[in-house]
């Protein structure tokens, strides 16, 4: 096994899903090459890494302001989609999956 399919198996199909059908200069890709996956890989742990982070500010949101779990990830899902977070399409829906499957709480359907 290469490190290129080592790759490939790290990445979540749920992730890959949410990011819509890959692309390279607007042309559909059956295949990933190396740099793709990289991108990718990268993306991916960047949504990780933010999911992570927003586990504490999630709670606290829950007990500090006393919303409900389901406002709580509208809120923040709305933050991620918006324009000026840097996100890619999929993105925030994805992070807003992933966060509330770390915090164990139903995901609206909203997000």
């Amino acid at each position: 096994m290469s490190a290129f399919d080592d790759q490939r198996t790290a990445l979540p199909p749920s992730f890959l899903a949410r990011c819509g059908p890959l692309t390279v200069h607007g042309r559909p890709v059956a295949r990933l090459d190396a740099a793709t996956l990289e991108a990718l890989a990268a993306r991916h742990e960047l949504c990780e890494d933010l999911a992570q982070t927003l586990v504490p500010s999630a709670r606290g949101l829950l007990h500090d302001l006393g919303l409900h779990e389901d406002d709580v990830l509208t809120r923040i899902f709305a933050g991620l989609a918006d324009e000026s977070a840097g996100l890619q399409p999929g993105e925030a829906g994805w992070i807003t999956h992933r966060l509330a499957e770390l915090l164990a709480w139903e995901v609206p359907s909203a997000c």
